[in-house]
């Protein structure tokens, strides 16, 4: 198939591993979009060029022009240099005043900022499209959440752009976008515009509200989330903007890079194995036991907790617990920052635990490998979580999950509950800690007394695929039906 047959996707983002990550949708924007080239799917990624950006990238890039995008009343430089890696080609757009700042996110014009990368995301289609014009353009999270509106509003009627379909994905909705509605005209140019009224909502135009209404299709991270913001709970008061726009919406579950995170090769870990070797995870356990402080022993089960510290994850379940948890034969180390509240409340437990507690606070992420390496059980009583990947490594290192049963923590862990020896792991419906205590003894019941059932689990987990291929896949499917 020649290029010119393939369905050509430009994947915006506003950060992108190698690049540049602070949290998940880095990870989804530099694997995605590798994945999803095919013999039939060429995908380009376009981001920001940010100045946290490593140098050994940027002298890599490769300057291919520049020109100016209209911004309200305003005309801006954008330069825009090219860069391929590991066989994906990538875009990066130039402005200083917007892109050289302390922070990634955080400024006071985050607003205007991320609408001058939309639009220049759109005005970069005119100077790369007699080589890759794009059928699909991908945005992603609140600060691309411009270019379906801008794409329809202002470019509606151009030969070049008519046929261009939008897909905006939501990794984080607690994040929207939301200004005082002057920025419109403003900032924007849409004042008089139909958006003007669309897009406002408590008061303020709310950008990624806006992406919602204008995409031709939206997708959360994982099919349960999808049901799950369009009720109160999880819709973060959008729960009707959602309901009334359900039957262009849905979810994809995130992948893993199974080449990254895999104990037979992991070099951060004491010792690889792989699904045939579980019985070398014993020690890794002892390493784990060692390097955080705990009394070791091979038949003690770990519980461990790797991320941020806040309710939203879980913390007020764990620390509520364990003073109950110290009187168990059990140990729990945790790993990650957060809120003061329960980093005091770890660091205070740890220390009087006598070896059955141990806390980083901090990010490590050798030491994380080395906790899914060494750990018997991964907890993650999210209130909400549009995905979750943790999870998966874990099963990827034989390491059972113990979860709440929301976002794409329900979609890819069955508990034993519901499964019995079918089961990859343990689960829990309400978010108190009566579920999550009646989940930890369920566990040690199984580690203790049932082995056999024990390692059956630990296989089905190990035997889970939750790589990109399969989530590519499914967004290839969504693009074409859009074309």
């Amino acid at each position: 198939m020649s290029n010119n047959d393939k369905t050509k996707v430009l994947f915006a983002a506003f950060e992108c591993a190698p690049f540049l990550k602070t949290g998940g949708l880095g990870d989804v924007a530099g694997a995605l979009p590798a994945a999803l080239k095919s013999d039939d799917t060429d995908c380009r990624v376009i981001l920001p060029l940010l100045s946290q950006i490593p140098a050994e990238y940027k002298e890599k890039m490769q300057y291919v022009e520049n020109y100016y995008v209209d911004l309200g009343w305003r005309s801006q430089y954008c330069g825009l240099f090219t860069l391929r890696k590991g066989g994906v080609m990538y875009y990066f757009l130039d402005n200083e005043y917007y892109f050289k700042r302390a922070g990634i996110y955080g400024e006071f014009d985050d607003g205007e900022r991320v609408a001058f990368f939309s639009k220049a995301v759109l005005e970069t289609v005119r100077h790369i499209c007699g080589t890759f014009a794009p059928d699909i353009i991908h945005a992603n999270d609140w600060h691309t959440a411009l270019i379906p509106v801008f794409l329809r509003e202002q470019y509606n009627g151009d030969p070049l752009y008519d046929h261009i379909k939008t897909v905006f994905t939501i990794h984080n909705l607690k994040f929207q976008g939301q200004y005082n509605p002057m920025m419109t005209g403003e900032v924007l140019g849409l004042a008089g515009t139909p958006a003007e009224g669309q897009m406002c909502h408590d008061d303020a135009v709310n950008f990624l509200q806006g992406a919602v209404i204008y995409a031709d299709a939206v997708t959360t991270v994982s099919p349960t989330y999808a049901d799950e913001i369009c009720g109160q709970g999880c819709g973060e008061g959008l729960e009707g903007l959602f309901q009334s726009r359900r039957y262009k919406l849905s979810g994809i579950i995130n992948g893993i890079d199974r080449k990254s995170y895999d104990p037979e090769t992991d070099k951060a870990i004491a010792v690889n194995y792989n699904a045939d070797t579980l019985d070398k995870k014993e020690e890794n356990k002892l390493a784990l036991q060692r390097e955080m402080g705990l009394f070791e022993d091979p038949d003690c089960p770990v519980f461990a907790m790797v991320g941020r510290l806040t309710k939203q994850k879980g913390a007020n379940l764990l620390t509520d617990l364990l003073p109950e948890f110290m009187h168990r034969y059990m140990q729990v180390v945790v790993l990650g920052t957060g809120e003061s509240e329960y980093e005091q409340a770890l660091g205070s437990f740890a220390y009087t635990s006598g070896g059955k507690i141990s806390a980083r606070i901090a990010f490590d992420e050798g030491l994380a490998r080395r906790i899914y390496a060494g750990a018997d059980v991964f907890m993650m009583p999210s209130e909400f979580e549009p995905c979750g990947l943790a999870q998966m490594i874990a099963m990827r290192y034989g390491t059972l999950p113990l979860v709440r049963e929301t976002g794409g923590l329900k979609d890819t862990v069955t508990g034993y509950w519901d499964a019995g020896e079918h089961a990859n792991g343990f689960s829990f419906k309400n978010f108190d800690t009566i579920g999550l205590r009646n989940c930890t003894d369920l566990a040690l019941d199984l580690w203790f007394n049932h082995k056999d059932t024990w390692r059956k689990l630990q296989r089905n987990a190990v035997s889970m695929d939750y790589s990109w291929d399969a989530s590519a896949e499914e967004y290839r499917n969504l693009y074409r039906s859009l074309l």
